[in-house]
Formats: structure tokens, C-alpha cells, sequence
């Protein structure tokens, strides 16, 4: 396995379900990003999001490359990242990251613009923006949300 297929799918994981690889990854990064809120707090999280995002671009490039094709489903990097930043923004308790994962799939399977958009960028860009787009849109809404009272 190559350093880019490891980044790209997480070791493997992307290929578990071939079904749904990008919710389970959306799921088990949720935990993920619990564990380092309650450790480091909501900071740790963001800045996981980042580095996510640039390992993303890397992995996601070339091992789309690799696989000659434009998005491998296998290929949950993406997920990852935005998955993050939508937790990122957060209240830390279990109904606000239930809502962050819920939104982050909407924002990410509905594809509202610009998240299209970004989708259509090419090679790894084009892998990673629209994900990390339909996260922080998804972490806006539930801050927002929070913010304003309405939940």
C-alpha cells in the first residue's frame, strides 16, 4: 500500500464498506473528534481538520492518479477533513455532534452551491473542497443554531 492510498482511504478503511464508505468514515471521525475536544479542547479539533485537509490534497491527487479515476468512493480522506470542521464549530455535547454528523452528510449529499462547484475542481482539490465546504457549512449551521437559541 502506498503512502497515498494510506492517507487517501485510511489505511483501508474506505474499502470496509463498500456500500458507504464515506458516512462510515463521517461516523467513526465524530468519536474521533470527541476524544480530542474533551482532551485539547474544540482548537485541537479545527487544527486536526487542517491537517487533515492538507494530507487530503497529497493523498487524494495521487492516489486518484494511481487508480485512474476522478473520485474513488474508496477514497475517504475527504470525509475526514470535513467531518472536522464540522465538529470543530460544535457545542461539545453528544446532541450537537449528533447534529454536526447529521448536517455535514445533508450539506455533503445534497450538494448546495458552491459545494457543487467545488467538487468540480480538479485532482485532489476537487476531491477535498467540496467536503470541507459541506463541513464547515454544517458547522456554521450548528453554531449558528446553538448561537441563537433555536436548539
Amino acid at each position: 500500500m502506498t503512502a497515498a492510498e494510506r492517507i487517501a482511504t485510511l489505511g483501508g478503511l474506505g474499502r470496509v464498506v463498500p456500500a458507504a464508505p464515506g458516512t462510515v468514515a463521517s461516523f467513526l471521525t465524530v468519536f474521533v473528534a470527541w476524544g480530542l475536544a474533551t482532551i485539547h479542547g474544540q482548537l485541537a479539533v479545527a487544527l486536526a481538520a487542517l491537517a487533515a485537509t492538507a494530507a487530503g490534497l497529497w493523498g487524494a491527487e495521487h492516489y486518484a492518479r494511481q487508480r485512474g479515476a476522478r473520485d474513488p468512493s474508496e477514497c475517504v480522506v475527504d470525509e475526514v477533513a470535513g467531518q472536522l470542521f464540522a465538529c470543530a464549530f460544535a457545542p461539545r455535547t453528544l446532541f450537537f455532534f449528533a447534529l454536526a454528523f447529521l448536517a455535514f452528510r445533508l450539506f455533503d449529499i445534497v450538494k448546495p452551491w458552491p459545494v457543487d462547484a467545488a467538487e468540480r475542481l480538479p485532482g485532489g482539490i476537487g476531491i477535498m473542497a467540496d467536503d470541507v465546504l459541506a463541513g464547515l457549512f454544517a458547522g456554521i449551521l450548528v453554531a449558528a443554531l446553538r448561537q441563537l437559541r433555536l436548539l
